[in-house]
């Protein structure tokens, strides 16, 4: 007969993690092993719920505030202000099941670790006890793939994007904001906890830590970023009579676009990213030269020189594609954001923490945007990462290894306790 081995704390509570990583990753789940839920759909409100019930029989008190972001309050210092710990779980069309979801749950679950050692802590009269409370987010429509822009719940909490604007967004089918959040009965009545620190955990979607063995990467900066909507006006004809040297054909010139994006990331190899992701072509018939093509190209940079020396030549290389298409292209200003440090005094924080319990680690910066990049303008936050495999992201084969989740979950834990704690008071 073999004796069933025996699981310590930790390994149970990695245990129960994993488990609940893999029912999170149940909703909307796809074919090949991706997930699609995007804002305030069916799927999104059907994980939101399961969190909530998540969060409640922890003893959480669950609420969602004007713009529907979710969060899970934790109060064992009446009246003191929080520590926010969390991410997003709204998704890409087909998306990985990592991206922003693992963030989330990890705050869930280092926010349960972190009770318990209150409730030693109080019953003992040992430990470190909290003056701060910890709040678990899930930020809403951090993606924004079915409504723009991007972010938009850190956006409207931090006071960046007006409630008002965010909630009147429309989706495709013509949807709004706030008739969606309604649809689910996730607006609240709330501006959400106030906050005094925050802490976020990531998969890294690149592969620069699993390159170099890293467990643990220390977000210290993020790169600067510009992001535009075009839109492109041409003229309605037949794709088959219609003389070419008359065409004002808007695709090809949004096609221009595209290629001028490309072209001006290899004239500055590593250093600064383009791309288009994203066109929505009219009236999009066969047989009909396109008359207008609206499309988003952002850049992106940790040089802010070079990324405005690469602005400057897409918009001369705009002047050029009207010409050569017989083309007007409008452009319209998405978002933007410069190269803006975390608190060093929270990347030491972090240090120090992943050092106390052994894990490998280095400082990184962060390319995509995260709602860290908000928060850290309103108050000191903690931006982590975990590997990624081969740093594939935005895609169905995302993936990171178990044993990095789990410590990365024990990571937060120690850095969101210490926040909590007042480590960082004054």
């Amino acid at each position: 007969m073999t004796t069933p081995a025996i699981l310590s704390g930790a390994d149970v509570s990695d245990a129960c993690f994993l488990a609940d990583f893999q029912t999170m990753s149940s909703f909307g789940a796809t074919g090949r092993g991706g997930v699609d839920r995007q804002a305030a759909t069916t799927a999104d409100g059907e994980q939101r719920r399961w969190l909530a019930s998540l969060l409640a029989a922890r003893g959480f008190d669950v609420r969602y505030d004007r713009i529907g972001n979710q969060w899970g309050l934790l109060e064992a210092v009446p009246g003191a202000p929080y520590v926010v710990v969390g991410s997003h779980m709204d998704s890409q069309p087909t998306a990985g099941k990592f991206d922003g979801a693992y963030g989330v749950l990890a705050a869930a679950h280092a926010a349960f670790r972190i009770a318990e050692r209150w409730k030693v802590c109080a019953g003992r009269g040992t430990g470190r006890p909290p003056v701060l409370n910890v709040a678990v987010v899930n930020w809403f429509n951090e993606e924004g793939s079915r409504f723009k822009p991007s972010m938009m719940g850190s956006s409207v909490y931090t006071g960046k994007l007006a409630l008002e604007d965010a909630l009147a967004v429309q989706d495709a089918a013509g949807v709004s904001v706030g008739e969606a959040l309604d649809a689910l009965g996730m607006r609240g009545d709330w501006d959400g906890p106030d906050a005094a620190f925050c802490a976020e955990i990531h998969v890294e979607q690149g592969r620069s830590m699993e390159r170099d063995g890293i467990t643990i990467g220390l977000v210290h900066s993020n790169w600067a970023a510009n992001k535009y909507e075009f839109v492109v006006h041409g003229e309605q004809a037949h794709t088959g009579s219609a003389v070419i040297a008359d065409r004002h054909d808007a695709l090809l010139g949004a096609s221009m676009l595209v290629v001028a994006a490309r072209e001006i990331a290899d004239a500055f190899p590593g250093v600064v990213h383009t791309s288009v992701g994203q066109l929505s072509v009219y009236p999009n018939s066969p047989v009909v030269v396109p008359s207008r093509v609206e499309l988003l190209l952002d850049l992106r940079s940790a040089d802010e020189y070079a990324l405005a020396a690469a602005d400057a030549l897409l918009h001369e290389r705009v002047a050029s594609i009207e010409t050569a298409a017989s083309v007007r292209i409008e452009r319209r200003t998405s978002h933007s954001w410069p190269v803006m440090p975390y608190q060093p005094e929270g990347v030491e924080l972090a240090a120090k923490a992943a050092a106390d319990l052994g894990l490998v680690h280095k400082p990184v910066m962060t390319i995509a945007g995260h709602d860290s990049t908000n928060m850290k303008d309103l108050v000191p936050t903690v931006m982590l990462f975990v590997p990624s495999v081969e740093g594939i992201s935005h895609n169905e084969a995302e993936y990171t290894k178990d044993e990095d989740l789990v410590a990365g979950v024990a990571m937060l834990t120690e850095v969101v306790e210490r926040l909590a704690a007042g480590d960082l008071e004054g």
